[in-house]
């Protein structure tokens, strides 16, 4: 993109996801203008709102088009897997996100399985189903494996970081499995894989990879990892606890040699890939992959790139990484909290008024404005709370006294996030 020429940004999504990505997009002088389709109450203040269809991906190439957009970059995973970063480049404008083909690494757990075991990436052994009778065949598998629970039942598809149960119980593990099946879904039961989880994002552009700072989140909703999964709760980076190498080592060994395997299919993989990783006693394993910014690990990662942004993504868009400088960081650590909605993840309430949402640090996940210009809740992760500090225990004191500042009628969040790690509770084997 060079040093001189000024671009336009459109962002596709509306959770805080875009909202960090807009936040830095924004701090970049090669940002021309900016805009966040269909965003939400707090990327109002930073870019310009276009209403979308997230899901179309010719709604998402006329409105890069209209807008005169020198970059798209799509957040969320729902457009990628629907083929919206192909629909952009037939446009002839240049996109960060990977190609529907590609993007099946995210949306086909399968398939994503199929990859690694061709390029060698160590991950947990699977078992596929399509019926209740292999469902259960797999777990007898699993159980003649590893002795038995927990029991790791997924959903193949896309499923909003909620379709995994890990559970001591085998029959809930067959229960979650027959109501996926039932749904007419697919299904992957999988051994389980002991160790800290780890969350590494990689920038490329199907050939060169430069991966970002490792990150960790919290799926679970409630305090010391009980209740549902969720999206998830929170995150913290970067890891203080992680071995020294881990980077250059998962380069090496999963983020590489999967780019190269997409692109030795002819499905190259451009954009970001998200690596889930567990650290367990036998070495880095794969616990999943994603085919784009992880939320709320994003929110985390970007406060301290102070690399410029748009450059960065250009390149990667354009082909063009292996001539991008090195990635360049800021001392510290960053940790976000999210504010849920009750009901939070089955049933979250919407439509309540939501005030404090414009501290420093508050990125917006799930709001509107009402037609009184208020801020009111539209999902079930309604703020990603956020704060960088010297170090971990002081961006995560600073993210706390922020969450106090935020209100919202029976909003829960986790006040454990980054705790173990800020207490030198957490040890890879």
């Amino acid at each position: 993109m060079g040093s001189v020429r000024r671009v336009r940004v459109l962002v596709i999504g509306s959770g805080a996801r875009e909202h960090a990505l807009c936040v830095a997009l924004t701090s970049d002088p090669a940002v021309e203008a900016l805009a966040c389709a269909p965003g939400n109450a707090g990327t109002r203040a930073l870019a310009e709102s276009q209403p979308v269809d997230v899901r179309d991906p010719d709604a998402i190439a006329a409105l890069a088009r209209t807008w005169q957009a020198d970059l798209v970059v799509i957040g969320p995973e729902v457009p990628l897997v629907a083929g919206a970063a192909d629909a952009v480049r037939d446009a002839g404008i240049a996109c960060f996100g990977p190609s529907e083909q590609a993007a099946q690494l995210e949306g086909s757990k399968s398939l994503a399985k199929h990859v690694m075991t061709a390029a060698g990436v160590p991950t947990a052994q699977a078992w596929p189903v399509g019926g209740p009778a292999e469902l259960e065949t797999a777990l007898d598998e699993v159980a003649a494996l590893t002795g038995g629970a927990p029991w790791v039942v997924k959903d193949d598809g896309l499923a909003a970081g909620k379709g995994v149960l890990v559970t001591p119980d085998r029959d809930a593990a067959a229960a979650h499995g027959r109501a996926v099946l039932d749904a007419g879904g697919a299904v992957l039961v999988e051994e389980y894989l002991d160790g800290p989880e780890v969350s590494l994002f990689a920038v490329t552009d199907g050939t060169t990879v430069l991966p970002l700072v490792p990150a960790q989140d919290f799926k679970r909703r409630d305090e010391g990892d009980g209740g549902p999964n969720t999206g998830g709760m929170g995150a913290y980076a970067p890891l203080p606890w992680a071995p020294a190498g881990l980077v250059e080592d998962v380069l090496a060994t999963v983020l590489q040699p999967t780019v190269d395997e997409m692109a030795r299919r002819g499905e190259p993989f451009s954009g970001l890939l998200y690596a889930g990783l567990a650290l367990t006693s036998r070495g880095v394993r794969v616990v999943e992959f994603n085919a784009r910014f992880g939320d709320p690990e994003t929110q985390v990662v970007l406060p301290l790139l102070a690399t410029p942004l748009a450059g960065l993504l250009h390149a990667a868009a354009t082909g063009t990484l292996a001539g991008h400088p090195p990635l360049e960081w800021r001392a510290g650590s960053a940790v976000t909290v999210v504010v849920a909605a009750p009901g939070y993840p089955e049933a979250p309430r919407t439509g309540d008024p939501v005030t404090g949402a414009d501290g420093e640090g508050v990125l917006h996940a799930g709001t509107a404005l009402a037609d009184d210009g208020s801020v009111v809740s539209a999902g079930g992760r309604v703020l990603a709370v956020t704060a960088v500090g010297d170090d971990l225990a002081a961006a995560r004191q600073t993210a706390y006294e922020r969450v106090a500042g935020v209100r919202l009628a029976g909003a829960h969040w986790r006040t454990d996030i980054a705790l173990a790690a800020v207490e030198g509770r957490i040890a890879v084997r």
